[in-house]
């Protein structure tokens, strides 16, 4: 666990053409080995979202971000630093790399930020890392559930037992056991976002578990918000479609990762920082203190998600 003491005052500058220089496809071929490193992905993901301006949403609150080294979590990670937030993101050993670039990223946006790697499938490193948060930012005010594990398969004879288990313990195991833990740390105000998925409503013939858990956070998300809305903390949910991360490149092989996105009408994925604003939006009471158990997707054009 490393904890970062550093403050800027440093924010991004927009590029007037930012938004019309996403990638299309078809990409370099290109594959990793699990979990995937960001680093090593061509084009790099963005995620630094130049043309957002922070407005001290989240001034003085702390962020937990499972998944939080690369990808998705990376760029929410930076936007919550830039909204003024403290951040702690949870990430596997093999991802250091990416932990430490995006320490880096949170540091620069004048936030500090506490690295935890360790595995969510553990229930007691859930409960160490949120109290390992606490201890060292203070408090907790917002946690997102974020971390994944995703692997097609052709055929459901393909679908062994420990890829079924290992998608359920990562994909909603995990986030039990991290609401589980944050929750009676949590104040009124607070927040939990779940990161859910277009697979968990219309479904994926070659990803049936990952598919499954998604369904199942979806309803988790909508479930938990019952039970929490006399706490006034809040619940939901960001369910994406296809988006540039590690997790794709690391799972779809050379041909897959190189197509990856292309049947979005806006034929490309998404990228990181394109998603990360709406996590914005449900961690702040200013935006969405009347939002929960809410499933929000963002799909590329598509408009029929369930």
């Amino acid at each position: 666990m490393t904890v970062s003491t550093k403050k800027s005052t440093r924010r991004s500058s927009a590029s007037p053409s930012h938004r019309d220089k996403r990638p299309k496809p078809p990409f370099p071929k290109q594959s990793q080995r699990r979990p995937g490193i960001e680093a090593k992905m061509q084009p790099r993901p963005q995620f630094l979202a130049p043309e957002y301006r922070g407005a001290g949403r989240l001034a003085g609150k702390v962020a937990l971000i499972t998944g939080g080294d690369s990808g998705i979590g990376r760029s929410v990670a930076v936007l919550f630093a830039r909204e003024g937030a403290d951040v702690a993101i949870v990430y596997t050993k093999p991802e250091q790399r990416d932990a430490d670039e995006t320490k880096s990223a949170i540091e620069n946006e004048g936030g500090r930020c506490l690295l935890i790697p360790g595995d969510v499938r553990q229930s007691a490193f859930c409960d160490r890392a949120v109290a390992q948060t606490v201890d060292a930012l203070g408090r907790l005010d917002v946690l997102v559930n974020n971390a994944a594990y995703q692997q097609h398969r052709r055929d459901i004879a393909d679908l062994t037992d420990e890829q079924l288990e290992r998608t359920f313990q990562t994909n909603i195991f995990g986030y039990f056991y991290m609401a589980r833990a944050a929750i009676p740390r949590m104040k009124p105000g607070a927040a939990i976002i779940n990161t859910g998925s277009i697979t968990g409503l219309e479904g994926s013939a070659q990803l049936l578990d990952y598919s499954a858990t998604k369904g199942a956070i979806h309803a988790f998300t909508k479930s938990l918000a019952q039970l929490l809305v006399d706490k006034k903390i809040r619940v939901n949910c960001v369910a994406p479609g296809p988006i540039w991360t590690p997790l794709n490149v690391a799972d779809k092989g050379a041909a897959g990762a190189a197509k990856h996105g292309e049947e979005t009408p806006m034929s490309r994925p998404g990228q990181p920082e394109e998603v990360a604003p709406s996590y914005v939006f449900f961690a702040s009471n200013a935006d969405s203190s009347y939002i929960t158990g809410e499933v929000l997707t963002l799909l590329g054009g598509s408009t029929t998600a369930g």
